[in-house]
């Protein structure tokens, strides 16, 4: 059985080289039939209506810096989130590898979320049955999702930062039905990090000469992204490739810095700070790590997202209606984790007009109804004084505390901690750990991506 319609590394990142007819079906499912798998051909970062990479850039009257703050924009994939991405690069390498059978295995993925909400989308389509694990504490959103996608899901004791309880859950899955499920887990699977080195990062890299023309600025000054699974941030492994002088910083929420300072707890910043070290994550190419307030995302994300909020952006701010609109579209609370780490980097470094910054809003508020409800029931009805005391002390006037820099010593501390979870308790040998240490075994890795693109373009025949 083959996958008609699975798109190459390459394809995902120039849709326009697509066979039209593929290009032509793909846009019309869309709409016509969301479900079709077709829209696997929908899995890339260009807007549908223009064809051109899915990004906004930041009025700099909300975020109090001069440098440039780029936001790439993830709502128009086919599950309104980039992570479908990597649930679909997870499985088609598995498929084309000949591990996994639509009509022998189950499919599993991990999650806090919008991985397990890309995998319920990503195995059905081709024909597998597909099962989320997820902490129970996720936005009723998240659920309602996984459901209406056709898979099922399992959950775990929990919040965001539970993720050792969904890798028990997922270690017991394979003792007692090991021959019949497949665990595609997104902290480990180097195809997560492949999809976002070239189809991410490739794209940061290829707007850089636009947004050299449009701004006025010079190169990619830096990336930052939260860390979940830390596939994401993989895309600055490429941009860093192109533009070495490139920042890569990492982000944390201040209620679990891990990496940080090997901190815990819980919080409230759904999709990332997952309380380990992920295998994914190229630590030692980080240059810096910033850990940002969950409450103060969700204050932001409730100001963006609030009748009265855009009226005060519009009126005291500077911002057009359509600039109020698609903030008020584009952002989730990882999101405006993202924004917020950017506005700290940009601090921290004194980066001024001819700067860019890349973050990426990784989904919208569609996931968060019910924790803005949440927010206007708990903080009270949001007046106009309430929001220039958020934009004023969160965004413009952000602080630069919780920075740590990169040295070669926080970089090794970095690496140190993925002993525990994937040596101890993840059956990972020291020497594939510290294989992770020389550069050409991320290089080896990245070089997969043209090997697997000539496996799919066999398979599809």
């Amino acid at each position: 059985m083959s996958i008609p319609f699975a798109p190459t590394f390459e394809e995902m990142l120039h849709p326009q080289n697509t066979a039209p007819e593929k290009q032509a079906l793909a846009a019309a499912m869309r709409s016509q039939d969301p479900l079709h798998q077709a829209n696997y051909f929908n899995i890339n970062w260009n807007n549908p209506n223009t064809g051109k990479t899915n990004y906004f850039v930041m009025p700099k009257s909300l975020t109090g810096i001069e440098a440039e703050i780029v936001v790439l924009t993830a709502k128009d994939f086919p599950t309104g989130s980039h992570k479908v991405g990597p649930a679909y690069s997870c499985m088609i390498e598995r498929y084309v590898a000949g591990d996994i059978e639509p009509d022998k295995h189950t499919l599993v993925f991990p999650s806090t979320g919008n991985y397990g909400i890309g995998g319920s989308w990503v195995g059905p389509r081709a024909g597998f049955k597909s099962m989320v694990i997820l902490p129970e504490g996720m936005s009723r959103e998240r659920f309602e999702k996984i459901e209406s996608y056709g898979a099922t899901y399992t959950k775990t004791y929990g919040s965001e930062s539970n993720v050792k309880e969904i890798y028990d859950e997922c270690n017991r899955l394979m003792r007692e039905h090991g021959s019949s499920v497949r665990i595609l887990n997104q902290f480990s699977e180097m195809a997560n990090y492949r999809f976002h080195y070239h189809v991410t990062g490739n794209t940061i890299v290829e707007l850089a000469q636009e947004l050299s023309k449009k701004l006025g600025t010079r190169d990619i000054s830096a990336v930052c992204s939260a860390m979940g699974s830390a596939g994401t941030i993989a895309s600055a492994d490429r941009v860093k490739q192109a533009f070495p002088d490139c920042k890569i910083i990492g982000l944390e929420p201040t209620q679990c810095p891990t990496l940080y300072n090997n901190g815990y707890g819980s919080h409230e910043i759904q999709g990332i700070g997952d309380k380990h070290a992920t295998w994914i994550h190229h630590v030692t190419n980080m240059d810096g790590l910033a850990c940002v307030d969950d409450m103060e995302c969700l204050r932001i994300n409730h100001v963006f997202n609030h009748p009265i909020g855009s009226e005060v952006m519009m009126k005291h701010y500077g911002l057009n209606s359509e600039q109020a609109a698609t903030i008020a579209n584009i952002f989730g609370i990882s999101g405006i984790c993202n924004l917020i780490g950017a506005i700290k980097t940009a601090r921290h470094y004194g980066m001024g007009k001819h700067d860019v910054l890349v973050v990426f809003a990784t989904d919208s508020v569609e996931r968060y109804i019910s924790v803005m409800d949440h927010m206007e029931k708990s903080h009270g009805p949001l007046g106009e004084t309430g929001i220039h005391a958020r934009i004023g002390g969160i965004l413009r006037h952000q602080k630069t505390d919780w920075f740590m820099d990169g040295t070669p010593e926080a970089r090794r501390r970095w690496h140190n901690l993925k002993y525990y979870t994937w040596v101890e308790q993840q059956g990972k040998t020291v020497e594939e750990l510290n294989a992770q240490l020389d550069p050409e075994w991320w290089w080896a890795h990245q070089a997969k991506v043209a090997e697997t693109d000539k496996k799919i373009v066999a398979m599809r025949g």
